[in-house]
């Protein structure tokens, strides 16, 4: 598509209750036709009607996906969930018809609705931010349209923002808009700012969209948008509220620290963290800095710049530790639309580590999320490994400052290098980190496949139908290719353990900004992974013949980027869409391992949100013996990882330790193991542990770790397994099977086929890659419903309660090969 030349664009925003579809023709002089509008007030439908809208805009407009030249949507700022529905559907259009996707400025879109309800002169726009703030922008309005006055956006308390726009000098000639108004609106008047533009103008709309976008250059001239979907993410313009929470909480006290004893070479693998800086931390991190500094002729920061900087707005700061002593921090300012890197310091002694790499990461991280549209340093010239690690992370020169850094004497003085990227940071600078985590990938787009030759063409043919499955339930952005034959083509799993390891568990939030992230980066991956495996460069959506996705149970926040994904690909390739439950798929990941398996059969799915015990007696027909009544047994892992300070993951580290350990050291209850049902309570057994750590504190003695850990660990087993048999008997089964990520626990795996495989059942856990969520089990259910012609609407909407057996058929799935 030329830049200069007339489009046919559909707009979609839904940031807030309206939901704004258009489609219109730009020019190429930016003249703006609607040649179809369907907006509506649509107040949490977002994801059942934004596809079937868009649909019915086209045919409106007497057009099809292939009529349009890309995909334009609002990026908010507005309601997390709403913003992430619309940007996901939108990437999900943009990659199945292999369209450009813009992003565009809801705030902007607001203000090209008062624009044409016929607001002149200065208007002041409020988009409701929730908790009591808003989204202000100020913008002038001419014959010629809306003109943005700021330059990113940004949040405030509602009084803050009347307050401000009342002490104003052109107060009086101000005329308020936006969605903010719905509920501030009293406050604004109490205050003398009583001019408003009419209420069915406070919202975004389609056309507004459009304009928005012309007026900020999205499509034409030096700030064009290339166009390729995994960069349009949302304007957050702040961190999430357990970010925040995080922040405030470390900065009112220490950290809780207890002595361990016996884990050097078991704690090995997490001797290198990460996390924000607090003002416990401003000792150290200033005597790394006067060390670092020593003799050059920086003027090193004072723990007391350090501490005044952490209490100010706008800011990242990140340290890197080891065994509690900072070996380097990260940090900056956010200054408009630009977040400046003031300090990256690294301990001499553990350099070259990528420490500096990932420090960057987070604080990049983070400026995004507060709103900035690029990150920025300076680097002396000479500075040839600093210069070469930011070179990787995207920042290129831009500017320099001549003289700026003295030399040794004799030697005239260098320059700085100014220093600027795009954000978010490139997916393989960040990969590059050495932690695969979620974000987005750069290259072409739209993708153009390389011809195929006749032997991949025929093995194509061969393979039979395709099906793409995604799986983001939780925190793991995952797809899968499965052949007919029940192959698995490729399988991707992107994970975001580093994001959450600081909470000690899964953050919703976060999960679902990372879904966003990396859904794009993981749909190129998997479907280039699929194309080596018949030996072409990457598939297509054409060459697919349905999308299934986990539409539950799981984060709602999570689900609905998979969902919302999956729909708008269905939508723009013409395929049909299948959905497909989660534990469903853990269930029959079985079959990777026994392919014979067949009901009846007991299963037990153990994960960081499900513990339950299932009688399988035909495929599709799950009857629930019970399930525990607080923490899942992830959980409970989780949560004792956290109270000892091992980190996040509990699982693997848990298993690790108490391998070495002594499992009758310390005796923990039993929780519900006769209580005569299937029942399961983890949360008094979690309690216990943290009682003994406690304890054990208060009277000074050091915990023995891996006895603790192996205590912990057979007091969970024991219920399982005993209930497991119980079950097992009960229904005089012969097979037994496991699921869920605790299904890779070796102890629970190990005493599973002890405790029944002399009783004559046979025990089946899934193979190590296919315990933990990923797509390929998905595949399994996926297939199972393609065959049986089993499909679901494009008003499909994630449901995080559902039950076991929802969405199922009776049919037998295809034993499947993961090769």
């Amino acid at each position: 598509m030329s830049a200069s030349a007339e489009k046919i664009i559909l707009a979609v925003d839904t940031s807030t209750d309206m939901l704004a579809c258009a489609v219109g023709r730009v020019g190429a002089d930016g003249a703006v036709t609607v040649l179809a509008a369907r907006d509506h007030m649509c107040r949490r439908q977002a994801n059942v009607e934004l596809v079937t809208t868009a649909q019915e805009a086209l045919a409106e407009a007497g057009l099809a996906m292939g009529d349009l030249d890309a995909v334009l949507v609002g990026r908010g700022p507005g309601s997390f969930t709403g913003v992430r529905i619309g940007i996901a559907t939108a990437k999900g259009l943009a990659c199945g018809a292999g369209l450009p996707l813009y992003g565009t400025s809801a705030l902007d879109a607001m203000a090209w609705s008062a624009w044409d309800a016929g607001a002149h002169g200065t208007l002041a726009v409020a988009g409701d931010a929730m908790r009591g703030e808003v989204y202000p922008g100020i913008y002038e309005l001419d014959d010629a349209g809306a003109h943005r006055m700021f330059p990113a956006e940004t949040v405030l308390k509602a009084d803050a923002c009347v307050a401000a726009w009342a002490e104003r000098a052109d107060a009086d000639e101000l005329t308020l808009s936006g969605n903010g108004l719905v509920k501030y609106c009293a406050r604004f008047e109490v205050a003398g700012l009583a001019s408003f533009s009419p209420e069915e103008a406070w919202y975004p709309t389609g056309e507004g969209l459009l304009r928005a976008a012309v007026e900020a250059g999205v499509f034409d001239g030096s700030d064009a948008q290339p166009g390729d979907p995994a960069l349009v993410l949302p304007i957050y313009t702040r961190l999430s509220d357990a970010e925040e929470a995080e922040r405030t909480r470390l900065g009112l006290k220490k950290p809780a620290s207890v002595e361990l004893t016996g884990v050097d070479d078991a704690l090995a693998g997490i001797h290198l963290q990460l996390r924000p800086m607090t003002v416990n931390d401003t000792a150290a991190v200033a005597a790394l800095e006067a060390a670092t500094y020593e003799g050059a002729a920086h003027t090193p920061w004072t723990e007391k710049m350090f501490y005044e900087e952490l209490s100010q707005p706008g800011r990242s700061w990140w340290v890197a530790h080891d065994q509690g002593t900072v070996i380097g921090f990260a940090g900056g300012v956010l200054a408009g639309a630009d977040f400046e890197v003031e300090e990256v310091v690294v301990d001499a002694a553990r350099r070259r580590e990528g420490i500096a790499t990932r420090l960057v990461a987070r604080v990049a991280y983070d400026a995004q999320m507060l709103g900035a549209q690029t990150i920025s340093l300076e680097v002396d010239e000479k500075n040839e490994g600093a210069r070469a690690l930011y070179g990787a992370l995207g920042l290129a020169e831009e500017g320099r400052r001549p003289g700026y850094y003295p030399a040794a004497a004799g030697e005239p003085a260098h320059d700085a290098l100014i220093l600027r990227a795009p954000l978010p940071l490139a997916a393989d600078a960040v990969i590059a980190t050495g932690r695969p985590e979620p974000a987005p990938s750069i290259r072409p787009w739209p993708i153009v496949p390389g011809e195929r030759t006749p032997e991949a063409a025929a093995a194509l043919a061969a393979a039979g139908p395709l099906i793409l499955t995604i799986e983001s339930s939780c925190d793991e952005t995952a797809m899968a290719v499965t052949d007919s034959h029940g192959v698995v083509c490729a399988s991707v799993v992107a994970t975001q353990i580093d994001f959450h390891a600081r909470f000690g568990g899964v953050v919703p939030e976060i999960a679902s900004r990372k879904h966003t992230e990396a859904i794009v980066g993981v749909f190129e991956e998997t479907l280039a992974r699929a194309g080596e495996h018949f030996g072409v460069d990457t598939l297509t959506p054409s060459d697919l013949a349905a999308v299934g996705v986990t539409a539950g149970p799981g984060l709602v926040g999570a689900l609905v980027v998979g969902v919302a994904f999956a729909k708008g690909l269905c939508a723009a390739a013409d395929l049909p869409l299948i959905a497909v439950h989660h534990l469903e798929g853990h269930l029959m990941a079985n079959l990777f391992e026994t392919p014979d398996l067949e009901p009846p059969f007991v299963a037990s799915i153990v994960s960081g949100g499900n513990t339950m015990l299932v009688h399988v007696r035909a495929w599709g027909d799950y009857v629930l013996l019970g399930a525990t009544i607080d923490d899942a047994v992830g959980e409970a892992f989780d949560k004792v990882a956290k109270a000892l300070g091992l980190g996040y993951p509990g699982g693997p580290v848990i298993s690790k330790l108490s391998a070495q350990g002594n499992p009758r050291a310390v005796h923990f209850p039993r929780a519900m193991m006769h209580s005569g049902d299937y029942s399961f309570s983890l949360s008094g057994l979690k309690t216990a542990v943290i009682t003994y750590i406690e304890g054990e504190n208060r009277a000074g003695r050091a915990i023995n770790l891996p006895d603790l850990a192996a205590s912990f660990e057979a007091a969970v087993i024991d219920v399982q397994v005993a209930k497991a048999v119980t079950a097992v008997e009960e229904t005089g089964v012969t097979d037994f099977c496991v699921g869920g990520g605790v299904a890779a626990n070796p102890g629970l795996r190990a005493a599973y086929k002890k405790a029944l495989e002399k009783r004559g059942v046979r025990v089946t856990v899934p193979p190590m890659r296919a315990c933990g969520d990923n797509a390929a089990m998905i595949g399994i259910a996926a297939l199972r419903s393609y065959n049986a012609g089993s499909f679901s609407p494009l008003t499909l909407d994630a449901d995080p309660n559902a039950a076991l057996g929802t969405w199922s058929t009776p049919n037998a799935p295809v034993p499947p090969t993961w090769e």
